[in-house]
């Protein structure tokens, strides 16, 4: 592709050659544009005429976007700049744009974007039911998504995203709180065999009833944050030792009904835990205790 003409503001150099003289296609955009930050060519983008429209052709052929690359928070406006022409998104993360991002935002972007296999929305409580289901009717190959923190999704969202996307490996749920066990136990049902990574963390309304599901339905679950889901139980924990042999990490921090001697089955194949067993707690605050702490060996 030839650059568009511009006008030079002074005589150049014989001999010189300008950045813009240089072939778009073949060393611009992959040499040069592709290692320039976001934050960059946004500014970039203002020189001239010219730079928009290498900028712009760069950002068409973007397969991942990452708005936290541009700022802490980026304007509506810029957004649909930046998103415009992209039509080969397999990426996108639009966090720092939960303030105002909206179903009228995303749902255009979802569309043009079929390919996508990576989508963080994270906090982003201003859209609805109606983005995720343009997500899973419109992104078959979706792997990971976040929902953290999204008050919005409930029973009939999550269903809609079970029954459409075959392809899912990690989903985080962090903070869902309208979901609740039926929910949970529909998506183990329906897309557990895939099912890699899962976060549950809290939720008040996640029991043992659904842990229990996710456990014979996930045989290839390998993390799973249950911090904060109070209702779940010792129950849970072992049927996942049991049905669960991919398992490498469990978070059940704040699950005070979670015994020891559940996790220890756990704990003996090496599964990752963020809670201590009771006697190294125990020798922890022995050591904080004076007079102890040169006695207390913690390899006990």
């Amino acid at each position: 592709m030839e650059p568009p003409m511009e006008q030079s503001g002074g005589e150049q150099e014989p001999g010189a050659v300008r950045l813009l003289d240089l072939p778009w296609e073949d060393v611009l955009l992959p040499h040069v544009l592709s290692r320039v930050p976001l934050r960059q060519l946004v500014r970039l983008q203002r020189v001239s005429r010219a730079f928009r429209a290498l900028v712009q052709l760069h950002l068409a052929a973007l397969r991942r976007f990452d708005a936290a690359q541009v700022g802490p928070q980026i304007p509506q406006a810029a957004l649909a700049w930046l998103l415009r022409d992209a039509e080969g998104l397999q990426e996108l993360a639009l966090a720092p744009c939960h303030e105002w991002l909206s179903d009228e935002d995303l749902v255009p972007v979802l569309a043009r974007n079929p390919q996508l296999r990576s989508v963080a929305l994270a906090g982003c409580g201003q859209l609805s039911r109606r983005a995720l289901g343009a997500l899973a009717e419109g992104c078959p190959r979706l792997q990971r998504l976040s929902l953290a923190h999204c008050d919005w999704v409930d029973g009939l969202a999550l269903r809609g995203l079970a029954d459409r996307c075959p392809a899912l490996e990690e989903l985080d749920l962090t903070a869902c709180r309208q979901l609740k066990d039926e929910a949970i136990v529909y998506l183990a049902q329906r897309r557990g065999a895939g099912l890699r990574s899962l976060s549950l963390a809290v939720n008040a309304n996640v029991g043992d009833v659904a842990v229990q599901e996710l456990a014979r339905n996930c045989p290839e679950l390998q993390h799973l944050d249950l911090t904060g889901c109070l209702r779940v139980g010792s129950d849970g924990v072992r049927t996942l030792a049991e049905y669960c042999p991919a398992l490498r990490s469990l978070r059940v921090r704040h699950c005070h009904h979670v015994a020891e001697p559940s996790l220890s089955r756990l704990r003996k194949r090496g599964v990752d835990i963020d809670v201590e067993p009771p006697l190294h707690q125990a020798l922890v605050l022995l050591q904080d205790m004076a007079g102890f702490a040169p006695f207390v060996n913690l390899q006990v």
